[in-house]
């Protein structure tokens, strides 16, 4: 293998630069022609690659969002667009391709794989949904800018006497919603894994008012519904001042951290390592702290499991 590619597909993570990076310069290092490819799947299919140098990333690890720059593309899940894409590949003599994203991406990924191209996906995702891997690049920045953001409305609160809902990014996944609902000492966490039942979070806001709690926190993942519904309904209901606040984009965007600054540098080195080694169609992850590869397929047929040990633990510490 003489050439490879670097893409990002889906929505961005903070991390993917780091990626990028890692994915070059040691496609570099053991004498590779490295290419970006610009807007993802979109930007394959129109030709958008070039050879990336070793200062083509230089400066890019601690920033946000992708340098190549994301797309989703409806083309691309026809036979057409696959095969436009492949013969794009064929034209620059790309032998091998590392596909940066999510479950949407991996599924492109998967029908590269299948026309003979060998892909190696890594995971890069905010809402930590993909099995096979413990984490994805992304979480842990996504994860601690709701932590500071819930940090300054807790102040607020405080000083309000109010009861506040927060809207988190997870449409189908609850990893955010827990893990920074846990971190922030929320009242209540609600998830699309398990169905809470309105009434027990009434009754544990009540009970918190009653024992002179001046402030109270509730986490919800987006994928369950409304924040500024749920808000109305909890104000109605306990009778308690609610406010809500609906985090959106600015849970994707930011420098990332230093884990996912080194998660992300040490699974674009493993990737290019994967094709290296011949391996094809397949996700580089990381389980136990220890770097892991897994079938794609098996990957996108296999649910993400929420850590529910957390969950549980979240309910104990919010009596």
């Amino acid at each position: 293998m003489k050439k490879i590619g670097v893409l990002t597909s889906g929505g961005d993570a903070p991390g993917m630069n780091a990626a990028i990076r890692a994915v070059v310069r040691k496609g570099i290092y053991h004498g590779l022609e490295v290419y970006g490819i610009s807007n993802g799947f979109q930007g394959l299919m129109e030709g958008k690659m070039k050879r990336m140098e070793l200062g083509s990333v230089g400066d890019i690890i601690h920033r946000g969002g992708t340098m190549l720059f994301s797309a989703r593309s409806e083309n691309f899940k026809t036979d057409e667009g696959q095969e436009l894409a492949i013969e794009q590949l064929k034209k620059v003599g790309i032998e091998g391709l590392v596909v940066l994203g999510g479950d949407g991406s991996f599924q492109g990924a998967a029908k590269l794989t299948a026309k003979g191209i060998p892909c190696v996906g890594i995971p890069c995702t905010i809402d930590n949904d993909i099995s096979g891997t413990d984490f994805t690049v992304g979480f842990d920045t996504a994860l601690n800018t709701i932590i500071e953001a819930t940090d300054k409305i807790r102040d607020t609160a405080t000083s309000h006497e109010r009861t506040y809902v927060i809207e988190v990014m997870g449409r189908d996944a609850g990893d955010l919603a827990l893990w920074s609902g846990l971190a922030n000492g929320a009242e209540s966490v609600i998830i699309p894994e398990r169905n809470e039942p309105f009434e027990k979070i009434i009754e544990r806001l009540q009970r918190g008012h009653a024992r002179g709690k001046k402030h109270s926190i509730i986490i919800l993942a987006e994928g369950v519904g409304s924040g500024i519904e749920l808000g109305k309904r909890i104000e109605e209901t306990s009778k308690l001042e609610t406010r809500v606040t609906v985090l959106g984009h600015i849970q994707r965007g930011g420098q990332p951290t230093g884990f996912d600054r080194v998660l992300a540098s040490r699974l674009g080195a493993k990737a290019v390592d994967m094709l290296l080694d011949g391996e094809s169609g397949i996700m580089v992850g990381i389980q136990n702290n220890q770097l892991t590869h897994h079938n794609i397929e098996s990957v996108l047929n296999t649910p993400h499991n929420l850590d529910m040990n957390l969950y549980e633990l979240v309910g104990e510490l919010s009596i």
